[in-house]
């Protein structure tokens, strides 16, 4: 009798699929490394989220290091996961590719067998699920802790979530950032960020808490005019997900680039 197991695999979760017929293809399998190796491999920074008018914008500086060296400076590390969500990674660089993507196919299968999409909770919780997996590497140095963005239209709303290494996930409100330089992004956000701004204004609130980010600590990259190397920055509506293109970034970080020329530190606050 025909084996059906890959035309009807008897779960809507993929993951859980593939953890039943080909476990070692999973991120977090149970492997034991010779020595910790957190150090050796790249690293992903510094991710910032906040909620605008109608959706929420992610963006994440291009940098990835290994201990102190650069080791890539045009790193992607938000990703497209359908049309109204998104992921931004910080931690071990290959681990978290290797969830966006494999978080990806999962939310496909699930639509594909149910013929919907999972609400917005469901799909923070099933990223929970998969980041829980991931925890024995994790206690070796293999950390990576994703930051969640969806466009959610039972509110008109953006939504962001962020994560631990044993999953979580934890909603968070207006803005939020995660990496290396996340606590200066944040302190940033906290100045520049304004409810119900427009996308584009929010655009340029996370530009400028990633180039503060970048001020502050080394890990994360500034915008490199000499390379023409951007930041990415991702905007999440109702009329779905829309990455700026290089050019519409280049204008922003021209105008802030100029303006941090009479201000090193950037835009101030109005104390009242």
């Amino acid at each position: 009798m025909a084996n059906h197991i890959f035309t009807d695999t008897g779960s809507s979760s993929f993951s859980e699929f593939v953890r039943s017929h080909a476990p070692d293809l999973l991120p977090g399998r149970n492997e034991t490394l010779a020595a910790p190796v957190g150090d050796q491999i790249p690293h992903a920074t510094t991710i910032v989220a906040a909620t605008c008018a109608g959706g929420v914008v992610i963006a994440g500086d291009r940098r990835a290091t290994s201990g102190n060296i650069i080791s890539q400076r045009d790193m992607e590390k938000v990703f497209r996961l359908d049309d109204h969500s998104a992921m931004g990674i910080a931690g071990a660089a290959s681990t978290g590719i290797e969830l966006a993507r494999l978080y990806r196919v999962e939310l496909e299968h699930y639509e594909k067998r149910e013929g919907r999409s999972l609400s917005v909770a469901g799909k923070a919780n099933r990223l929970a699920t998969m980041i829980r997996g991931n925890l024995p590497m994790a206690m070796q140095g293999l950390v990576v802790v994703p930051l969640f963005v969806a466009y959610d239209p039972a509110g008109d709303s953006g939504r962001i979530f962020s994560y631990d290494v044993g999953g979580g996930p934890y909603e968070q409100h207006q803005h939020h950032a995660i990496g290396s330089g996340s606590i200066f992004a944040r302190g940033a956000l906290k100045k520049l960020y304004r409810e119900g701004a427009s996308p584009e204004d929010t655009v340029a609130a996370v530009l400028q808490a990633l180039y503060d980010a970048a001020d502050d600590d080394s890990a994360t990259g500034g915008p490199d005019v000499i390379r023409r190397i951007w930041p990415v920055v991702a905007v999440l509506t109702a009329d779905g997900y829309r990455r700026l293109g290089d050019d519409e970034i280049a204008e922003y970080v021209e105008a802030m680039v100029e303006s941090r020329k009479t201000s090193p530190d950037g835009p101030t606050a109005p104390l009242r």
